[in-house]
């Protein structure tokens, strides 16, 4: 099952294209995006039934050209964690040693934005993370690595976009502000269920630049901390509720740890993929 807020409103994805979730629930569920989460065991029950019934084949499609407006699938989360040095090349390249603990940090809300939605870049040093994100989709405390994916709703192509001068600013690092600028949060353009997957903890996924370079290239296989393991460890201590998001960490390739360095730039398109979910485009554009 694959879901998208595509102007402002829930849709579900068949073969012949996208549905309004409220106009084919009969008002059940939606419009907003957020709230087939609110009850995802109920929603997801209704929305394979619908998908398999002679209904889709009448209902109304969604539009898709290039008005339509692609908001982030889940447009607000109570709570977004976001994990540092997960991939041991990326450790390797920042010349750090392998945490025995998750890095967790924080993006705020307001830097969450949708497929194909433009990033106004701010005075600094923008870089890339593409990252897969998890989506967590009923109530969890204190889960273990037996029934972590149980809590998870699925999956979607997230980009942690960093602004390096304000990350590093010591002697604290800034890295929840760095990476908070409206925008620094590209989401979708689709939430894929976890079923959706042959194996969830192996897939390809990176980021280049439209019509350029291939800036990132690797596998969730190689992160350190895997996606059970990050909800082991974040649900001892956090109750992860309903649409939390869970950026699980960038591979080898940013452009901070080049020589020569290299950065974002006005014009620049940012395309990031994860094998099974999809592409997320995202062009940069000064204010």
């Amino acid at each position: 099952m694959r879901l998208a807020n595509i102007d402002g409103r829930l849709v579900i994805k068949g073969p012949q294209g996208y549905f309004d979730a409220t106009e084919a629930s009969g008002g059940r569920f939606g419009p907003a995006a957020q709230s087939a989460l609110a009850d995802w065991e109920a929603f997801s029950s209704w929305a394979r039934t619908f998908l398999a019934s002679s209904d889709a084949a009448r209902a109304p499609r969604v539009g898709t050209d290039a008005g339509a407006v692609w908001g982030p699938p889940v447009p607000r989360p109570s709570q977004i964690f976001a994990v540092g040095l997960n991939y041991r090349d990326h450790i390797a390249e920042s010349k750090l040693d392998v945490p025995s603990e998750p890095a967790v940090f924080t993006k705020f809300v307001t830097s969450l934005t949708g497929h194909d939605t433009a990033v106004t870049l701010p005075d600094g040093l923008v870089d890339w993370e593409a990252e897969l994100v998890a989506v967590i989709g009923r109530h969890c405390h204190r889960a273990t690595r037996e029934t972590a994916w149980s809590y998870v709703a699925g999956l979607t192509v997230g980009q942690d976009l960093s602004e390096r001068r304000l990350q590093l600013t010591g002697p604290a690092p800034q890295f929840s502000l760095g990476k908070s600028y409206p925008g620094f949060a590209p989401l979708g353009p689709e939430l894929v269920s976890t079923d959706e997957f042959a194996d969830p903890d192996d897939l390809e996924l990176g980021c280049r630049l439209e019509g350029g370079e291939v800036l990132q290239k690797s596998r969730t296989s190689e992160m350190v901390f895997d996606v059970p393991e990050l909800i082991t460890r974040l649900s001892a201590v956090c109750p992860l509720l309903p649409g939390d998001l869970i950026f699980t960490g960038t591979p080898a390739g940013v452009g901070g740890a080049r020589t020569p360095q290299k950065f974002l730039a006005p014009g620049d398109v940012l395309v990031t993929w994860i094998e099974s979910i999809g592409t997320l485009r995202t062009p940069m554009i000064t204010p």
